[in-house]
């Protein structure tokens, strides 16, 4: 029978360099493989051309590279480009690259599917296979750099956490990966210029206020109206508004760090006053912006986009509240590529 081989990207340095001189290597020689493995992005040992052939030949008797491979890529009329990403398992995940004049960002998944049930978002339709792991994480960023830099002649700017899945639900593989990302062993981004989205949950927000990160933090909020919020997002009834605000107000006590909202307004759900002035009052418990988000429907039900009129409305009374807030436009839509709202097309 064989024996499954060890993805070699789940292995430390130290562990790399342990395993060379077990096998009668110099430690040095992990470094290397380390080198090749995050800062170079290598897919195959065969790519590592300052190893030996033989070394190579054992690593490869000893490991795989799960990698991804980016299986579909669309590209929109404004620019945005969308993956269908295959993982080693042949489960497909969504990432986008999202470019405007000054910079262009990557939105990334972080599971296979979602295991939250909100009402609204497509990927939520797709039960929740596995998390993914900090390499595929990793991978789907060097890919959005590689196409950054090819289609627009800039390297990646900003990733954002809000494809496919709950990054929270995922928390150590997603730190692991940020790490990789943030690290000058890997592609050295300043963790300044990453955002972590959550749908609201509350004690994985605190841990991350303990670990210390120094990533931003926003908040799918969509609703201060716990009874609206609970319909929309039924899993929030675990993690309601009183605790998510305490979350936030200790998250922004141990890191200083401003909360953005995410903040999608529809039709009849969230586009009347009371919903208006619950918003309004939820943001002034901790700094705060707000996103205003266009949906992008993903069949005829009951969420559809609100009037202009209603998006008016929070913008007047968000401002005169004086709480930063932008209207975020849908993306890729003759591509279908709503960040946040990725569907599993293939």
């Amino acid at each position: 029978m064989e024996i499954e081989k060890k993805d070699i990207r789940s292995l430390t340095k130290a562990q790399l360099r342990d395993f060379f001189v077990a096998n009668g290597d110099k430690a040095f020689r992990g470094n290397q493989v380390y080198e090749w493995l995050w800062s170079k992005a290598s897919h195959s040992f065969e790519d590592m051309t300052n190893v030996s052939k033989e070394t190579r030949a054992m690593l490869e008797n000893n490991f795989v590279i799960n990698h991804i491979k980016v299986d579909t890529m669309q590209r929109s009329e404004d620019g945005t480009v969308k993956n269908a990403v295959r993982l080693h398992d042949g489960l497909i995940v969504e990432s986008v690259l999202i470019p405007t004049e000054t910079r262009t960002t990557a939105c990334v998944s972080s599971q296979v599917g979602c295991s939250l049930d909100c009402n609204f978002c497509a990927t939520a339709r797709l039960k929740r296979m596995r998390n993914l792991e900090p390499g595929e994480i990793y991978d789907q960023v060097v890919a959005i750099d590689r196409e950054s830099r090819l289609y627009y002649n800039r390297p990646l700017s900003n990733i954002v956490f809000m494809g496919m899945g709950e990054p929270l639900m995922n928390y150590n593989n997603v730190m692991k990966a940020i790490d990789m990302i943030t690290s000058e062993e890997g592609l050295g981004m300043s963790p300044k210029r990453i955002t972590v989205s959550t749908s609201g949950v509350s004690k994985m927000i605190k841990k991350m206020a303990d670990d210390e990160v120094k990533f931003k933090l926003a908040v799918s909020l969509h609703s201060a109206v716990e009874e609206t919020r609970n319909r929309i997002m039924p899993f929030t009834k675990n993690f309601q508004l009183p605790e998510l605000k305490e979350a936030l107000q200790y998250w922004y006590q141990k890191t200083k760090s401003k909360v953005t909202y995410e903040y999608v307004v529809w039709k009849g759900i969230n586009d009347d006053k009371a919903s208006i002035d619950a918003l309004v009052k939820f943001c002034k418990y901790v700094p705060c912006k707000v996103n205003l988000i266009e949906y992008n429907p993903i069949d005829d039900g009951e969420f559809q986009q609100a009037s202009d009129e209603a998006i008016d409305n929070y913008i007047k009374a968000l401002e005169r509240n004086d709480i930063v807030a932008k209207v975020r436009r849908s993306r890729g839509k003759d591509i279908d590529a709503a960040c946040g709202q990725l569907a599993n097309k293939s």
